[in-house]
């Protein structure tokens, strides 16, 4: 591995720091010049960590993008090589611990993760539904009703809603558990025999 860094970096050093230079400023050809003089040590060192060629060159290309997004961070041009090592290390780090799963690209495996999740049936039936629960809390009383529709649609906290209702927090997940019941019970006579 070292073998393939030093190779990369046998390029002058002033060269080095001008191109970096030129990077920070947002040449992109400059950057894209520190790409090819450095990949090959940046997958070296990915392939070393995670010891899978697909995700090493995955990564390579992860390292690089967050390599051109925090250049104007490096302050020594001269230790490009280092920084991007850094990075490089850190991020298969974080993958390996990560555990990016792997996905088979077997047919039956991509068909069944590829199901349509929608259907025109599927969409009815949500809609029938939806109808069912507004008429339901419609049959509810306003306090039961409010109290369902502050925490599920308007998605505010138990501490917002005391405060809203002027009301403990205990009184507010009391109130949310009585309103569920009660509207489960509407819904069981809305719905069809």
């Amino acid at each position: 591995m070292m073998a393939l860094l030093e190779r990369d970096q046998t390029i002058d050093k002033t060269l080095l720091e001008d191109l970096v230079r030129s990077a920070q400023s947002g040449d992109r050809d400059a950057f894209g010049e520190l790409v090819e003089r450095f990949e090959r040590s940046v997958y070296a060192t990915a392939l070393r960590r995670l010891g899978n060629h697909a995700e090493a060159q995955e990564l390579t290309q992860e390292v690089f993008v967050q390599a051109l997004l925090k250049i104007e961070q490096l302050r020594e041009p001269a230790c490009f090589g280092g920084w991007l090592r850094q990075i490089t290390t850190r991020m298969a780090i974080n993958r390996a611990v990560r555990g990016v799963p792997v996905v088979s690209t077997e047919r039956e495996t991509l068909e069944a993760k590829c199901l349509e999740r929608e259907t025109p049936l599927g969409n009815v039936l949500a809609r029938e539904e939806a109808t069912q629960v507004r008429e339901g809390l419609g049959r509810l009383r306003r306090l039961d009703r409010e109290t369902l529709v502050a925490f599920y649609v308007q998605g505010q906290s138990l501490v917002e809603m005391s405060t809203a209702f002027d009301s403990p927090v205990g009184t507010i997940k009391r109130r949310l558990h009585v309103a569920r019941k009660r509207l489960a019970r509407e819904l069981e006579e809305l719905a069809p025999a």
